[in-house]
């Protein structure tokens, strides 16, 4: 098989690449800007484009299938020879959909906590040597790529994306899937760029409930009001099972908290309600795979998290320093809240990044109202440059502090200022949360732990 993938130095497209070479396809592609880790890893595997670039000369008659990344645009030259030549162009998650479909397809869905359900099945899965494919939107520990494709596993784990599936099909990622097993976590208001209302942002979700293989079986979090009625009133068209799930039993003590069944307490490494519904949500999921409670109990125990989900970057006796992918109002809640509750004795110092397009749309900020009022301290940090590049209308310090609603909100506009302001303070006893989508306009965190004042 050849294949050749448009804008291949993509996060999810450079995995591809990779996973189709594992597989032992021919793989070319192309990009206009290709950075680190996936210039190193593609080179490494020696498929790393010669040039960067588009090269519609790359595009034969021979290639049988052509992968389209979100990054290039509908006039992208390398696509235009493509529709010329009558080659099958696939979008990232059709891709996903012709590779597996032949196997049984668990797709994980919702606006928060997709990656960290995907991560917590996959890692039981492999604890138990149950051989899966799939496709996550993080680095896993224990996995080589965020994709894998082989001819021989039966079953294919999927975290399904709202976001659009291409420049040239305005599909959600999720409706292209198709599961047999699907788990919804929660519904909030996301990427107004695409969807700009919540009631069409819903309808979303409606689809793909309604998309479930018919007989299959929907998991979904009882806890969310908006998912609950959509879980009620879709699928009645495919006759699928549907199965809610909650908070499950557990108490936190010295820091950590423990997952109570029937008598017995598993220690957890993670810890947080939203974290704690998202691992009772994967475990009926390992469930419908055949595996027991106690075969996920056992596995769950050493699950440390996905990457930037509550990752824990340095900790000592009296401080400790997490990154999260958090960025939507919800998710902010959500973890401001869980580390608040697990370290009930300590300041919680939370800085977040209003980094997406939401987030930086002045109509969506008032969705943001309280968001941060678990933290004992409120930094918000946005960059004007990034703004001006989205090509979204300019927003001000004064609309930040007046949306999220909270006076002793601290706002940063510089990076390099942030910095000095952590570093300037005492942090002895405190839990520092760096919360975005983004990295703060180049903090290293790493390098931010070991220059900090934990005196």
């Amino acid at each position: 098989m050849r294949v050749h993938l448009i804008a291949i130095g993509g996060s999810a497209m450079h995995n591809m690449a990779l996973a189709l070479h594992e597989k032992g396809f021919q793989v070319t592609g192309s990009d206009d800007e290709i950075n680190e880790p996936s210039r190193s890893r593609l080179k490494n595997a020696g498929i790393l484009p010669p040039e960067i670039g588009w090269f519609p000369s790359k595009l034969t008659a021979d290639i049988d299938a052509v992968i389209l990344g979100m990054h290039a645009r509908e006039d992208n030259p390398e696509l235009i020879r493509a529709k010329e030549l009558g080659l099958k162009v696939y979008s990232y998650p059709e891709y996903i959909y012709e590779a597996t479909k032949d196997k049984i397809r668990v797709v994980i869905g919702g606006s928060h906590g997709k990656t960290t359900i995907t991560a917590m099945i996959l890692h039981v899965l492999n604890f138990h040597k149950v051989d899966a494919d799939y496709l996550v939107g993080a680095q896993l520990e224990g996995f080589n790529t965020m994709v894998k494709l082989t001819n021989e596993a039966p079953i294919a784990i999927i975290e399904g994306d709202e976001y659009l599936a291409s420049p040239i099909d305005r599909r959600p990622k999720f409706h292209l899937y198709k599961p047999h097993i699907a788990i919804l976590s929660g519904i909030a208001w996301d990427h107004i760029n695409v969807f700009p209302t919540f009631e069409i942002y819903v309808n979303q979700f409606v689809q793909f409930v309604d998309l479930i293989e018919p007989n299959g079986s929907l998991i979904y979090c009882n806890e969310d009001a908006d998912l609950r009625k959509v879980a009620e009133n879709s699928g009645k068209s495919n006759n699928i099972t549907k199965t809610p799930y909650s908070i499950p039993k557990h108490r936190i003590e010295n820091g950590t908290t423990f997952l109570e069944n029937d008598g017995n307490e598993i220690p957890l490494q993670i810890f947080g309600n939203h974290n704690l519904m998202n691992l009772n949500g994967a475990r009926l999921v390992c469930n419908k795979l055949r595996l027991t409670d106690d075969q996920f109990n056992e596995a769950i125990q050493s699950f440390k998290g996905a990457a930037k989900r509550l990752e824990l970057v340095s900790r000592t006796d009296n401080f400790a320093f997490y990154k999260d992918f958090a960025h939507s109002p919800s998710k902010l809640k959500a973890t401001t809240h869980a580390t608040k509750q697990q370290f009930g004795n300590r300041t919680i110092l939370a800085c977040m990044e209003l980094h997406t397009f939401s987030s930086l749309n002045e109509n969506f900020l008032s969705e943001y109202n309280g968001a941060m009022n678990d933290a004992d301290e409120a930094i918000v940090y946005f960059n004007p440059h990034t703004i001006a590049h989205k090509k979204l209308k300019p927003i001000t310090e004064e609309q930040v502090l007046k949306y999220f609603n909270r006076k002793d909100l601290k706002i940063f506009t510089e990076s390099s200022v942030l910095m000095s302001y952590l570093k300037s303070k005492s942090l002895k006893n405190h839990v520092l949360l760096m919360m975005s989508s983004g990295n703060f306009d180049g903090i290293d965190f790493k390098q931010l732990s070991t220059e900090l004042n934990l005196n």
